[in-house]
Formats: C-alpha cells, sequence, structure tokens
C-alpha cells in the first residue's frame, strides 16, 4: 500500500445546524423495551468505590497538534504548532497546552490507542462503550440494541439506591439533526440503567437544572404528601394502559422525588457556593465550569461524569485547525484539566478518582488542502491519571508521521477492560441483551501499564 493511499482522508459533511436537546427523560427516543435481566452476575463492590470523569473530546482531537507532535517529520505533518517541555523528562507537548505540561508528572499518556473505523458515530460508540457498536455502518444512529455505556453498566450492576444516580452526562447531548450519537445511555440494559442528562452551559449566570428544583412554593414536607397521593394514581393507573410503560413512569417519578430530595446532589449544581478565585481557576467558559461541576458532583456521589468538550464534533477541524485549536479549544481545556487535577490531588479524591481524556479517533498525518487533518482511526491518545495510575509516564509510541502505533496498540476495548477495573466491574462479567442471550460485558484486557509502569 502506498503512502499516499494509507493517508487517504475520510471525508464527511453533515450540512445540518446543530441543536442542543433536554434529554432528561431522554430514553423515550430510544424506545421503551426493557432488557433482560435473568441471570444477572453478582459484582462485588471494592473496598474503596472509585468514580470516573471522562473528557470527552467530542469530534476528535489531534495527537499531532497536542500530546503526540512529531517536530522532525515535514511541514505538512508536523503542523505549526511548536513543543515545549514537562515535568517527564524527555518529553514534550504543544506549546498552547503550558498548564498541563507542568502537571504531566500527575497523568500518563498513552500514544499508541487504535481501531479501525472512521466513523464519528460508531467510534464513540466504541470509545465510551469499549464494545463495537452491534451491526455497526456509517452513521448508525443509537439504538436500544447498543451496548451500554459506562455508568450505565455501574447502574445496572451495583445500584445506588441512594437517590444520587451513578452516571450523569453533561453539558451538552451529543445530536446533530437525524443523527443520535450511540454510546451515550444504556442500550440493552434498558431505560432505567440510563445516565442523566444535563443540558445547559453552566458557565452562564442563570444556570441550572430544572429536575433537580423544586417548584415554587413546593417544599420537602408537601413533597412527601403529594408522593403519597402519586402512588395511589399509580395503583389505579396500572389497571390500564400498557405495563412497560407504566413501570417506566412510576421509575421515572421515583427517581424524580428521590433527586428532589437529596440536598446533596442539588447543592452540587449550585456552582455559586465555590468562590471567585476557585472558578476563575477553572475558567470562566463552558469548558471550564463544566470541568467544575464535574468535579462537584463526583463529591456528591454520582459515579460517573462524563463531561463533553464541545458541542457535537468540535473537535473535528477538517479545516483552520491551527488557529481554532489555539484561540478557542487548547487553552480552556489546559486550564480546566488542570484545575480538575490540582483539586482532586489537594482533597484526596485523586486516589479514588479516574481521569480519563480522549477523543473517538485520531486525526490524519497529512494537513489537508483546507490546513485541517481528517478522521484517522489507526493512531490516537488518551490522557490517565487517579484511581491507581502510575503518573509521570508515557505509554506507546506511534510511527515517524503519527499513523500507526510501532507498540503494543490498545483497542477501545482495552480502555473499557481498563474503566471496568477500576470501577470495580470484571470486565467478564455476564449479562443479557434484548434477545436474552448472555453476552460479556467487554473483551478487552486491563491496561497494566498504567498501572504497574511496565513498559510496552
Amino acid at each position: 500500500m502506498s503512502n499516499a493511499e494509507r493517508l487517504r482522508p475520510h471525508q464527511h459533511s453533515t450540512g445540518v445546524s446543530r441543536r442542543e436537546l433536554l434529554q432528561v427523560g431522554y430514553s423515550g427516543l430510544m424506545g421503551v423495551g426493557l432488557a433482560q435481566v435473568a441471570g444477572q452476575r453478582a459484582v462485588a463492590a471494592p473496598r474503596t468505590p472509585k468514580s470516573l470523569v471522562i473528557v470527552f473530546l467530542t469530534g476528535a482531537a489531534s495527537h499531532h497538534d497536542t500530546f503526540d507532535m512529531k517536530p522532525d517529520a515535514p511541514a505538512e505533518i508536523r503542523g505549526e504548532f511548536k513543543q515545549i517541555a514537562t515535568s517527564i523528562p524527555g518529553y514534550q507537548i504543544c506549546e498552547h497546552l503550558p498548564k498541563l505540561a507542568e502537571r504531566a508528572h500527575r497523568y500518563a499518556v498513552i500514544r499508541s490507542l487504535s481501531h479501525g473505523d472512521n466513523n464519528h458515530l460508531m467510534s464513540t460508540h466504541h470509545v465510551l462503550t469499549g464494545e463495537k457498536q452491534p451491526g455497526g455502518f456509517f452513521d448508525k444512529v443509537a439504538s436500544r440494541d447498543d451496548w451500554p455505556g459506562y455508568s450505565a453498566a455501574l447502574q445496572f450492576l451495583q445500584p445506588q439506591n441512594t437517590g444520587i444516580p451513578c452516571g450523569v452526562n453533561l453539558p451538552t447531548f451529543l445530536r446533530e439533526g437525524p443523527l443520535t450519537w450511540p454510546g451515550q445511555h444504556a442500550g440493552f440494559l434498558g431505560p432505567n440503567s440510563d445516565p442523566w442528562q444535563i443540558t445547559g452551559d453552566p458557565n452562564k449566570p442563570e444556570f441550572r437544572v430544572d429536575a433537580l428544583s423544586l417548584s415554587p412554593g413546593l417544599d420537602v414536607s408537601r413533597l412527601g404528601q403529594r408522593h403519597s397521593l402519586l402512588n395511589e394514581v399509580n395503583r389505579q393507573q396500572a389497571r390500564f394502559g400498557e405495563a412497560a410503560q407504566s413501570l417506566r413512569l412510576q421509575n421515572d417519578q421515583e427517581l424524580a422525588l428521590s433527586l428532589l430530595t437529596s440536598s446533596r446532589l442539588a447543592e452540587a449544581f449550585q456552582l455559586n457556593r465555590e468562590t471567585d478565585a476557585v472558578r476563575d481557576r477553572y475558567g470562566r467558559t463552558t469548558t471550564g465550569q463544566s470541568l467544575l461541576l464535574a468535579r462537584r458532583l463526583i463529591e456528591s456521589g454520582v459515579r460517573v461524569v462524563q463531561a463533553n468538550i464541545g458541542r457535537v464534533q468540535t473537535w473535528d477541524n477538517h479545516g483552520n485547525i491551527f488557529p481554532t485549536l489555539k484561540n478557542i479549544l487548547l487553552p480552556p481545556v489546559d486550564q480546566g484539566v488542570s484545575a480538575l487535577l490540582d483539586d482532586l490531588q489537594e482533597s484526596g479524591r485523586l486516589e479514588d478518582t479516574l481521569v480519563m481524556m480522549l477523543g473517538e479517533f485520531g486525526r490524519t498525518p497529512k494537513i489537508n488542502a483546507q490546513q485541517g487533518r481528517d478522521h484517522w482511526g489507526p493512531c490516537f491518545f488518551a490522557l490517565f491519571a487517579g484511581a491507581g495510575v502510575r503518573p509521570g509516564q508515557v505509554i506507546g509510541r506511534s510511527d515517524e508521521i503519527g499513523a500507526y502505533p510501532v507498540t503494543r496498540a490498545f483497542s477501545p476495548n482495552d480502555v473499557g477492560a481498563t474503566v471496568y477495573h477500576v470501577l470495580g466491574i470484571p470486565p467478564d462479567t455476564e449479562v443479557r441483551d434484548r434477545l436474552n442471550r448472555p453476552v460479556r460485558l467487554n473483551r478487552g484486557d486491563v491496561i497494566e501499564s498504567l498501572f504497574t509502569g511496565a513498559a510496552v
């Protein structure tokens, strides 16, 4: 295969305006079928429950222009940015990530992630669930046949029963026109395991989450009275309509009630409880305040928070990649993720919280005619910190143009196995799909070098 064939980009164009969708109750879009749960395997909780913050760079950030730079490659490969030293001797990253460069001793970087797909939707499913999308094809939208996301599996296997959901996704829902990104919900495990979807910019003064706020004039004592009335209505309603739909309504109502009466969770959304200095440290941006909110949700007891950095495909820089990264995308991530790592470290929570930053794939080595980079699944990066990850290491290496790994390649399945390992769920746990067939939750291998520091 010639170099031209190897580097031929996958082109895409949606031509559709971007929209947000309020996703409390999102499961209705995906259908109301419940997963078959017979034979569910019990999983012992870890001695110290671990949490997860996913910093998802939706659209896929360029590894060449961030954490796997190629300064000795030709100009059409190396790009416009310079390298700067990090706190890891001999490792350099992009000049527009100075705060993360100073904190490289607090995280590990993998530069040899790889899979064989270049489609946003299918690749997002693969990365956010640890498994390939069943029956996947170009732009296959989300369905209840999909694999569950990490928080959904946690909710299914280790429900907290505290009134606090296992998973929250924020601040945007990945949907564009007719396309709904898979990997954001519980898939075949059913809507009762879906994470809560919060849409809204936490950087705006008017930010609030209606699902966690009492209506005017409604207090907790009156909620108890209404709950009794609600139970009676539901008992009567059970005589009518479809049983599955009624069950779903009752479950939503019970969860809504527990959320409303959980002051700990409701307070997590009140960012004004933080000092101006703390909020400024994260950055007065959607990215910065979303990461601050993620930290507060973890502190409130939410186990998995996914922060989508940017709207749908923000990092999908097919053109003008360098000014976009320099002026818009990299500075907020540098500031917000650095502040998150600092806070978790200082509070002692980094030991029990895995921070994982990645996109769905990488970008092509060769810069295109529009001064951008196209889709590239064969090689990309991820950053990991906390929860037993041995910090200050760089795992894996790509070739001289960042096209393919030259050391062991790790797949999204391996990322998934690693996440489940941290969350205290054996990756080989058996669950049942919608046809009641036993399936293994994950078929990857834990990336042991993240925790041992052994060379790969």
